[in-house]
Formats: structure tokens, sequence, C-alpha cells
């Protein structure tokens, strides 16, 4: 994945950590200007839409500040001299920031908190309705204290609104001030410190203006994919209740507006600044041209009280789909609702018609450049049983790059089709081609694009879909046609080895991403990949699967389509039942053919010399040394193949391959990669936490607090300002929701199998299996499920290995005898 971290970190050990005061709110109780940037990205609102940092309105990029504003599938591409030659890299773009806005008494210097003496500051991210909300109290150089609290939105509802409220009150002074309300249109990509030699600058300037007498205008392009934006902000002033005496001005330079309110402020007489955004791109629907739309939109906008009304309530109906109630004050659970209010702000209502996929870092910074890599194998699971049409059109955007991953598949000598390991605007491979290592300075060629497992995440994801909706629809007309190709990709990828009489795959990376090839030898990549062949044999087996799901007439029209013929499918199935895994006489599944001959690594002595050493490839690299040399895993690698399959489930896979698989054997394999693990993703610990969930419950809880607190204390030293990890936000939730549950979707059934953690209190939610709402209430006592009333076909329900079928208005109540059901199933 190539997820990097910063050569200086921008956080300290002795910083507060955010107070979760309520299970609603996120809360910091003062400035800290070395938090900032955490701050922000913890504080980003947006919409499924477009999303901007929680910075602070005042501020310009600089120092602690970095207003981004980030828009779903905004991306462009540029060149850069690295090393010598021309790389050219796509980003996700830094669009204007409409946030702009400030004050200042008459002729004196624009409000900075870095100029003022800070009395109070209290900054609330408010959950339940989707509003930041900042009160600070200061004190200037002249004597002069103010109150200053500000209130802003992205809207739900209207996917192409924002709005912000400042109330000023002067607490011990009267005078003149002005207010300056700004579209600034001059900002550039800067936030990753390690991208800052690359070419930033992704914007030009079209046109701005006025517009009616309150209102400000801007139009800026992409300069190379030729993506307009327009943007339009009203601002207005309000004095309890009445409009003040204001005198307005512009001012204006290249890609970049302004206008001064001049008005008279009174001691203790609230100045209230309202001031409400329009964006639009020349992405969006139903409109004629961008500018024009924003413009045409801001004038029939209401306040923002009322806008802060239709945004909370649509908020509230997504909650009552979204939440996971643990029924008590547990830390977890304000942490938990932050993971879901993140992810509801990347993809959310207005993303189903909308041809974008889910960057890793959500809309909330430029690390990894916005690209999409494999982290929907953690989200979609979430979203299956609570928004399955954001799974269906987020599946889309892998459908629509189907062409595009057959031209790859074609081009490297294979057939089907490739996807790449990073995704960008149409599909083509965005992995670097080398990467800086902020310890050494120096830069090293990346070979990570070789995780060609990112094709069976997608099949998977395909998969687990159907299996929670029963979409046979999605399906027969895209679902099926991306697992046969990707399918026919690993059988012409798989080679077949006489001397053991079993196929085998080459030259990839695994999720692990240390090992990228052999100590010693120039040619990248490794030779079978356990998770790999693993995977690969599975979606050739469940290709065969979705045939016989499809009607007699769609098979025969897909497989005529795909060139597909009798021999194809005979090869499928031999590749599925004699792939090589690399299995040890004790058990121990081997990461790789070779993994075992590696040297054992001096865990210990690096600690007690670095510390940290979870990017233990750049230390050792900055040392002259390979990390390719040592059994040293970044992150979870053969422990995912337990992630994804319950242990009857790898059962029946190494079954069909021919190879006898023990259930003792995955205690051991836990044990034995644990110990060589750096845990250098934050994905690590929610896989780690979820293996162990049923052999060491306390364990497994101990993980999920870590896993809980990656972006929170940012436990990377620096990542989190950078963007948020949606992946290992999402599998925190998926932790609760699926693996503590127990819950599984198989031959078109719903198994429940809970195995609670004794931290762990009463659980409630909304589940969504089959076209049914199904209500959720776990205690320690019992597990009550009451199905939604519908019109669709019963469901069945396995339970304390009895099955049984439920109508729609049924209410099902188990008991449990213990907190834990028993083994995985």
């Amino acid at each position: 994945m190539n997820r990097d971290i910063p050569q200086e970190p921008v956080t300290d050990e002795s910083d507060p950590k955010p107070l979760i005061a309520s299970p609603w709110t996120l809360e910091y109780a003062d400035w800290n200007p070395r938090q900032q940037a955490l701050r922000e990205s913890l504080c980003t609102l947006g919409n499924g839409h477009f999303a901007t940092r929680g910075a602070a309105e005042e501020a310009a990029a600089g120092g602690p500040h970095y207003p981004g504003t980030y828009l779903a599938g905004g991306y462009n591409r540029l060149e850069s001299e690295v090393a010598g030659r021309l790389v050219p890299n796509e980003d996700l773009v830094n669009w204007p920031n409409w946030l702009s806005l400030s004050f200042r008494h008459a002729e004196g210097e624009w409000f900075d908190l870095a100029q003022v003496d800070i009395l109070s500051f209290h900054q609330v991210l408010e959950l339940r309705e989707g509003v930041l909300r900042r009160t600070v109290r200061f004190r200037d150089a002249e004597g002069r204290e103010s109150t200053l609290t500000s209130r802003r939105l992205v809207h739900m509802t209207f996917e192409n609104v924002a709005a912000m409220q400042w109330t000023l009150t002067p607490e011990n002074w009267s005078g003149p001030i002005d207010i300056r309300s700004a579209l600034d249109g001059t900002v550039i990509n800067d936030g990753v410190a390690r991208y800052r030699d690359l070419e930033s600058r992704h914007l030009r300037p079209l046109e701005q203006g006025r517009v009616a007498e309150d209102g400000i205008y801007l139009a800026v392009e992409t300069v190379q994919s030729h993506l307009r934006m327009g943007q339009a902000a009203r601002t207005r002033l309000d004095v309890e209740g009445r409009r003040p005496a204001t005198e307005r001005s512009t001012e204006e330079r290249p890609g970049w507006i302004g206008q001064t309110l001049s008005c008279q402020c009174e001691e203790k007489r609230p100045l209230r600044v309202e001031k409400v955004v329009t964006v639009y791109t020349s992405h969006d629907r139903a409109m004629c041209e961008p500018l024009e739309q924003a413009c045409r939109q801001l004038a029939r906008l209401p306040g923002f009280d009322e806008l802060r009304r239709s945004h909370a309530r649509r908020w509230s109906h997504l909650w009552k789909r979204a939440d996971l109630d643990l029924g008590s004050e547990h830390v977890a659970q304000g942490i938990l609702r932050l993971h879901i209010f993140h992810l509801l702000q990347t993809v959310s209502v207005s993303t189903i018609d909308r041809d974008v996929g889910v960057p890793s870092r959500g809309l909330h910074g430029e690390a990894y450049r916005g690209h999409i890599f494999w982290d929907e194998l953690f989200i979609f699971p979430y979203l299956n049983l609570r928004l399955p049409e954001l799974t269906r059109a987020l599946l889309m955007y892998r459908y629509r790059r189907l062409p595009e991953a057959r031209v790859a598949a074609r081009e490297a000598g294979y057939q089907g089709a490739m996807y790449p390991w990073q995704s960008g605007s149409d599909g083509r491979e965005e992995s670097q081609v080398v990467h800086l290592n902020p310890k050494s300075g120096r830069w090293v060629p990346d070979q990570t694009y070789r995780q060609r497992h990112v094709n069976s995440a997608i099949a998977y994801n395909v998969w687990q879909y159907y299996q929670a909706t029963g979409d046979c629809e999605f399906l027969g007309f895209y679902g099926a046609e991306m697992i046969l190709e990707i399918a026919r990709f690993w059988a012409s990828l798989a080679e077949y080895n006489a001397d053991r009489d079993r196929f085998e795959i080459h030259g990839v990376v695994g999720p692990d991403e240390f090992h990228t090839q052999y100590p010693g030898r120039d040619e990248p990549g490794l030779r079978n990949n356990a998770y790999t062949n693993v995977l690969a044999s599975w979606v050739l087996d469940c290709a065969g699967k979705v045939l016989d799901l499809l009607s007699d007439e769609r098979r025969c029209e897909l497989t005529e389509e795909l060139g597909l013929a009798d021999e194809d499918f005979v090869r499928w199935k031999q590749v599925a039942e004699r792939m090589y895994v690399p299995i040890g006489e004790d058990g121990i599944i081997s990461q790789f053919e070779g993994y075992e001959r590696l040297e054992e690594f001096d865990w210990k002595g690096y600690r007690q010399k670095y510390g940290d050493i979870q990017r233990l490839d750049r230390i050792l690299e900055a040392e002259g040394d390979d990390v390719n040399r040592y059994k040293a895993g970044k992150q979870a690698d053969v422990l995912m193949l337990f992630y994804l399959f319950s242990a009857g489930e790898l059962q029946e896979d190494f079954s069909r391959m021919g190879y006898e698989f023990r259930r003792e054997w995955i205690a051991k394999n836990i044990d034995y990669y644990n110990h060589r693990t750096s845990h250098g993703s934050t994905l690590s610990h929610v896989v780690h936490s979820w293996v162990l969930a049923r052999s060491d419950r306390e364990r497994s809880w101990q993980l999920f607090e870590q896993a809980l607190e990656s972006d929170v204390a940012d436990i990377q030293g620096g990542t989190t300002s950078e963007g948020i990890h949606l992946g290992a936000m999402a599998g925190t939730v998926d932790l609760i929701q699926r693996c503590y549950l127990g819950i599984e979707m198989r031959d078109d059934v719903l198994w429940i199998n809970p195995c609670l953690p004794d931290p762990l209190g009463d659980i409630h939610f909304q589940m969504r299996y089959r076209r049914h709402w199904i209500a959720v209430e776990l205690t320690s006592q019992r597990l009550r499920l009451t199905i939604g009333r519908s019109r669709n076909e019963p469901v069945k329900i396995r339970f304390d290995g009895k099955v049984c079928q439920a109508e729609q208005g049924e209410v099902l109540e188990f008991p449990l005898h213990r907190r834990c059901l028993g083994g995985v199933g």
C-alpha cells in the first residue's frame, strides 16, 4: 500500500487526546497548534460529494493550518521530475477554499489566533447533526476581549451546499470592524510533506466577480483533466434580528475574490455573520454549467438556521440505519460513532449516482493522492448490511473500469481483467514507480503495484454484496462479468509445475508489502504468496457458482460476449483444485514460498534502538539493509485468510485444493505471525483482533481498542493529519457488527454465532439482509431479532446449529447461556 509516515510527527505524546464528552461528540478543550492538523482531519465535514477539513475559517494554508476541500472523483494528473526522470502522478485535487472568513478592527490586522491571548477555547464535532462548532474567547493587544462562536455544515441533503455562521460578541468594547468573506482559488496540493517536491498546482482560474449585492463567485478548472468547479458565496450580517448598516467593497486578484463588509459593533451585542456557499462541478447532473448553476441556486437558498434543520433531519434518518448502540457510556461508543460518521461523509446518498470509488484516506486529506486501494474489503461489509445501495454504486466504479482492466491484463500478457493496485479517475495503474523514504532521503523503487490480490478483493466484494442482498439483477448484468473476467485472469497467470502437479503464481506481492522480492535477487515479485493463491482458487470456484445462479439465457449471452468456452471452465476447475499453497509439516502456512528460509529479525533490539518500528522497511533501508531478508511483516498477510473466511469455509477451500486443514492450525498461525508483524498499517490491528476473537477474547479486545485509537490518537505519529484511515475505521465497526456477533452470510442463510468480549455490554442496531430490516438486540441473556415489515420473501437464520425461517413482522428470541457460543462456524 505504500502507506507513508512523515519524517517529522506533528503530534507529541504530551498533547492531550480529544475528549469524547458524550457518545455523540468529539471535543477539544484547548487550542494546540501542534495538534491542529490532526484535528482538522478528524473534524472534516462532508456529504459524499465533497468534504472540507476542519480548519479555522480565518486561516489560510500555512503554519498549523491546512483548509483543504476535496471532491469525490476530483482528480488531475501532473508530471514531476523525480530522480532524473519525469513521473506522472494523479492526485485528488485541493479545490478552492470556501471557508475564508475573518474580521479586523478598523485599519487593524486580520484576526489570527497566534496574535491574541486565548482566554478559553472549545471545539465540538456534533456527530448526531453533522455540525462543527468552535467557541474562542480572546484578548487582543489593545486589551479588547471578544467571544467568537462559529458553526458550520456541509449539507447532507443539498449536496452542493455548505454554510457557516459566526457570532462575534464584543465583551468590553465598541467600534467599527471589517468582515472579510472570500473564495480562494489560489490553493495548491501541499498537505503531505513528502510530496512537496512534486508538481502541485492543479487549478487555473477562469472567472470571478459579484453576484447580486451580497454575493461573490469564482470558477476554476483543473489544468489536465479539465474538470470545472463554480463556487458562489452569500454573506450577510445580523444584530438581534436586524441587518446593521453595512458598507460593502470587493477585492480581486487572479484566482481570489473577497468582499469586505464594514459595520459598527456595540459592547455585549452579538454580531452574527452568515455565509452560505454553493459548489457545482462539471461532473454534476441536471444543470447547464457549474458557475451559472452555483449562482442560480445561491439565490434560492434559505439562511443558516433553516439549512441546519434540514441537514440535521437527514442525519437523523441516516443514524437510524447506520448507528451501532452499545447501550452504555463505554468510550468505544463515541469513537465507533465517529468512525461511522466519517464513513458516511465519504460515501453517502450523494454517492449513489456518481462515478466514484472509496479513497483509502477518505475525502479528508491528500495522503496516497486520494487513490482507491483494497480498503473496500473492510468498508463494504458494513455498508452491505446497512446501506447496500451504496455498495452497489461503488461496485459500479469497478465495473466501469473493467475495459481498462482488460487492457492492463492484455498488455501484461494475460487474459481477463487485471485491476490496478492503486486506482483513480480512469482505472489505470496509479502506483508510483518510486517513493521517497523520508528516513534516508532516497527515492526507492516501488514494487507494491504487484499486489494482484486486489482482483480477488473485488470479486469477493461482489459475491458478499450478492450474499447480503440477493440482488440477482446486479449479479447478472454487472457482477458476474467482473468475477468471470477476474477468474480468467487468475487462470492465465497460474503456471503448471509438473514436478508438484500443482499450479503456481509467480511475480506477485502479498498484503504484507514489506516483501517485494527475494533477497539478493534483482527480479521483483514473489512465488506462491499463500493469501494470493488461496484467493485465486476461491475466485475460480466462485465463478462456477455465479454461472449456476444465472438464467440459462443470461449465462449463454455472457459466455458468448466474453468468448468463454468449455475448455476455459475445465482449466478453471483444474487450477482451482490444484493450486499450490506452501504449508509446513507443522501446519504453519508459509507467507510465500521460501519465507521459512528467511532470517529471524531482532525485534527486541530494534525496539530498544528506535522505539517505533512500524515502518521497519524504511529504518532498514536507511541503514543500508533490506527488510526482504527477514521474517518481518508490515501487516497481516496469511492471517487475512482467517479474516475473510470462517474455519468451516477454509476447510472446504483447502479440501477442494487437495489439502488437509486442521482447525488448530488457526491459533498456531496467528501466534506465529503475530510475533513477526510490525503493525505498520492501521488495518493490521483490525485483522489481528478479528482472528483472535474466539481463541483469545481478552487479547482481541485489547487489539480492538488499539484499532479504535488509530486515528483519534494518531498512533502512527502524524499520518492522520494527512487523511483518516477509512478502512480501519470501518473495520472497527465491523468487528462489533459481524465479528463479535458472529454474522456470516452463506448459502442463502444468515448465520449468527455471538462471541462477546467481557467489556462489551448490550448491542442494538438495525441490519438489512435480503431486503428485510432486522432490529438486533443482544444482551448477556438473550438475542432478539425483529423482522421489519415488508413484502419480501422470508429469510433463513441459523443460530446455535439450527436454521429457522422468519417472516416479516416476526420476532425471534434466542437465549444466551454463555457469552461465546463456540468456535468459528
